[in-house]
């Protein structure tokens, strides 16, 4: 968790610009920078998670009727600790993909041979001082409701799977 705790005390734009310079350009580049920069989140999370279900009255007493730990993991404490996860999970996506669109707009994300939000917006930006700012405006928005979208599928989806919700 000391690693985590590092690399969540640096921006996370930061460590993806320096592991794309190093990496150089390409899909694969990106991808394996964006799990990079994201893993720490999932690791606090569902190891807070865990350690506040651990201590939970359901646990202990599926520990005192001597159910096995496989049991008690995948049976109790998992189903328990998926909607934080289902959350971070949601946001983490819509960041990554903000972080692409960003990295591409300045110019060190994918080439632009790839499709990518961030391009679009980028070749936008040079003709909106001549008063073509719908170049970049369209891709914009269309940024902002992937965005939105995703994070409002997660919050259903977080709702659905919640063991505690369930009748």
């Amino acid at each position: 968790m000391r690693i985590a705790d590092l690399q969540l005390s640096f921006p996370a734009i930061l460590i993806a610009l320096i592991l794309v310079a190093i990496l150089g350009q390409g899909v694969e580049k990106i991808v394996i920078a964006l799990v990079a920069v994201q893993w720490a989140y999932y690791a606090r999370t569902i190891r807070g998670t865990a350690l506040v279900e651990r201590r939970k009255e359901y646990i202990e007493a599926a520990t005192c009727l001597g159910l096995s730990h496989r049991r008690i993991v995948f049976r109790h404490l998992l189903p328990n600790c998926t909607p934080p996860l289902i959350v971070v999970g949601t946001v983490q996506v819509a960041h990554a993909i903000a972080l692409e669109a960003t990295l591409s707009f300045l110019g060190v994300g994918l080439p632009i041979t790839e499709p990518s939000l961030g391009l679009l917006i980028k070749n936008g930006f040079d003709y909106m001082l001549s008063g073509d700012y719908w170049i970049s405006f369209y891709p914009g928005i269309a940024l902002l409701i992937t965005i939105v979208s995703i994070n409002l599928v997660g919050d259903q989806l977080r709702d659905v799977l919640n063991p505690r919700l369930r009748r």
